[in-house]
């Protein structure tokens, strides 16, 4: 069944990203963590906050010159830049805390996402409560996988977040977000669905190269860091 689990306690994790050991039968197939980089652009979309910051030190200043003041136009910029450096580092810095702190894991019978900075949150996907797995670029090698479930199993957006497609409030996929290599990802995802569930579970949204992945057992899959 799906689970949502908070660890508060100390004793930390018998095996890194899980609450618990595996049980016996189930194999470890893949474990990683978002690329930091893709986490700042892709989830809190420092692009924009840098070019607001750009926009508005731009404008100023073109203000400024027009009203002839041009000495105040230094001053505008210096000011646009540390607001560009204070904001952008602020959220470099959440980017870091969030994706070093989030560790997704592919078993050979379920996906499990551990993330939170503060209170460590898991959350338990077996196979047979996926419906599909779809995945998404970010250029050319980094991007997302997407879990679409046959029910919601108590899970709320706000729970998720940032670990879920934007926006969908009343049915949240879970979102395995940022990844530096989505391909090899969804290779080893679609491995083990394709050996344990492959009548239950569709993978789509797979370049035509790479669609025989489905028939990889989970053994020849790539197991990346």
């Amino acid at each position: 069944m799906i689970g949502f689990h908070d660890e508060e306690d100390e004793k930390g994790e018998p095996v890194r990203g899980l609450p618990e050991k595996l049980p016996e039968g189930e194999r470890l197939l893949w474990q990683g963590s978002p690329d930091i980089a893709a986490f700042a652009i892709h989830v809190f979309h420092i692009r924009f906050v840098f070019a607001y910051f750009l926009a508005v030190g731009a404008w100023r200043a073109t203000n400024a010159a027009s009203a002839g003041a041009p000495g105040e136009i230094a001053g505008i910029l210096i000011s646009s830049l540390m607001g560009l450096a204070i904001g952008g580092g602020l959220i470099l810095l959440l980017a870091w805390a969030m994706a070093r702190s989030t560790v997704y894991t592919i078993t050979s019978r379920r996906v499990v996402l551990r993330y939170g900075v503060a209170i460590r949150k898991y959350v338990n996907l077996p196979f047979e409560k996926i419906t599909s797995a779809d995945f998404q670029r970010h250029g050319r090698v980094k991007g997302d996988v997407q879990l679409v479930l046959s029910a919601s199993g108590g899970l709320s957006y706000l729970r998720l977040w940032p670990h879920a497609r934007p926006l969908r409030f009343s049915r949240p996929r879970p979102v395995l977000r940022c990844l530096k290599d989505v391909t090899a990802v969804s290779r080893v995802l679609a491995g083990a669905i394709a050996t344990y569930a492959p009548d239950r579970v569709s993978i789509s949204a797979i370049p035509a190269r790479e669609k025989a992945a489905p028939s990889l057992p989970p053994a020849a899959a790539p197991s990346l860091s």
